[in-house]
């Protein structure tokens, strides 16, 4: 499976030229039929895997829609907050699955420090995207640090991180947050980008490493992949296993 990006505009040139350098994909002045492309839209950079299917169709939103509503009621993410524990000022946290940031921003927005890591180099432009429409308008965006790099690495050449949050795609138990539109679409970017899925991997090779404290987010029936956890906070659909 190949992407390309499509320039409609040459208005736009300068910034697709850039991304098409950061991604090596060709540009093309035809919308393609079927496929995968990235393009410049009035709501931003978008992601569309097939232009006959509107559902195919990937853009980041920070300031409105399913997003936008979840920051304006950060304060009642008490799930997320628990995880943490009772802790006296602010945690430096590293997200190693950062994906669309979706508890990132959270974490940023209760009064952390983030660094957020993503493998994937279309899903880290979408969020690059994003956050450049959101700058002026979140605040608390200046205590962020996003990387484009593998977790692991990433991780290794960092201090002073008070925990380690991990949330793996499971597909089957997403399905509903994500919507399985989007759980196809990121399939898909994977596949283009030739990046494995590590799910459970991902956690046990964290945990191999030096660290404090691992928050892992998992389906409230799955079960665990280690026995060793220190403690768990749990919700309706959603639980996360506390490693100290």
């Amino acid at each position: 499976m190949s992407c390309v990006i499509y320039l409609d505009s040459i208005e736009k040139k300068e910034e697709l030229n850039k991304i098409s350098e950061y991604l090596h994909f060709e540009i093309v002045n035809k919308m393609p039929v079927k496929g995968a492309f990235l393009d410049i839209k009035d709501n931003g950079l978008c992601f569309t895997l097939n232009s006959e299917d509107p559902s195919n169709y990937l853009n980041i939103d920070f300031l409105s829609g399913s997003m936008g509503w979840r920051l304006k009621r950060a304060d009642h993410e008490r799930l997320l907050k628990k995880t943490l524990g009772k802790n006296i000022g602010t945690l430096k946290i590293f997200d190693g699955t950062a994906g669309f940031l979706s508890d990132a921003m959270i974490f940023l927005a209760q009064g952390h420090k983030i660094i957020a890591c993503e493998q994937s180099k279309i899903v880290y432009l979408l969020v690059q995207d994003a956050l450049a429409r959101a700058i002026g308008k979140i605040p608390y965006l200046q205590n962020l640090e996003f990387l484009n790099d593998n977790s692991i690495e990433a991780f290794k050449k960092l201090n002073n991180i008070d925990l380690v949050y991990l949330d793996p795609m499971y597909p089957e138990t997403k399905k509903k947050a994500l919507g399985s539109g989007n759980i196809n679409l990121i399939k898909n970017i994977l596949a283009i980008e030739k990046i494995e899925n590590k799910g459970d991997l991902l956690f046990h090779d964290f945990k191999k490493l030096d660290y404090k404290k691992i928050v892992l987010k998992r389906p409230i029936k799955a079960n665990k992949i280690d026995l060793n956890i220190n403690y768990q906070v749990k919700g309706k659909s959603t639980r996360y296993d506390i490693y100290i």
